[in-house]
């Protein structure tokens, strides 16, 4: 087995003190436990790959959404955020597989097994986990690395859908 870890979403729009209120993260703790898990997997030797959700820099998108827009600071990775790899992605969808060079770059590794952590745990961390079981690739979703402001409606769905596709908490 061959895991990698992928850092999803840790950008300054989520995470900052200006951000929206919809994003009521706890910051400080979701980033030292990130950090946690980014020097441990780097330590012992594996890939940590960095995901950033982009949207579309378009007038809509900036009255309709106002964050993680493309080019903006608010997109980029959070400044508190260890940075140990080269390794950055950006995804316009919630599945971080969506982008081909990061299925590329998977398989010129070897990597067979992601760990997620990150944001949101219910959307975009489920999402990349669905689609990486859809792909043949194991997923597991750390529990200490992960962070959700969903509604409990939104969380009940979105374990249903991780416990048939057999992904697991570690």
């Amino acid at each position: 087995m061959k895991p990698a870890l992928l850092v999803i979403d840790m950008q300054n729009d989520y995470l900052c003190k200006k951000r929206l209120k919809k994003f009521s993260y706890d910051t400080p703790k979701l980033v030292g436990e990130v950090n946690k898990l980014i020097n441990k997997y780097h330590t012992e030797g594996h890939d940590v790959i960095y995901i950033r959700h982009i949207i579309q820099n378009l007038l809509t998108n900036r009255l309709l959404f106002g964050y993680s827009i493309r080019g903006t600071e608010g997109a980029e990775l959070y400044r508190g955020i260890d940075i140990v790899s080269g390794y950055c992605f950006d995804k316009l969808i919630g599945d971080a597989l969506s982008n081909s060079k990061l299925r590329e770059l998977i398989k010129k590794l070897n990597i067979d097994t992601l760990h997620l952590c990150g944001l949101d745990e219910f959307g975009c961390v489920t999402s990349t986990a669905l689609g990486a079981a859809r792909r043949g690739l194991k997923a597991e979703i750390i529990r200490s690395g992960v962070a959700t402001v969903l509604s409990e409606d939104k969380i009940k769905k979105a374990s249903i859908k991780l416990e048939r596709a057999g992904i697991n908490y570690i």
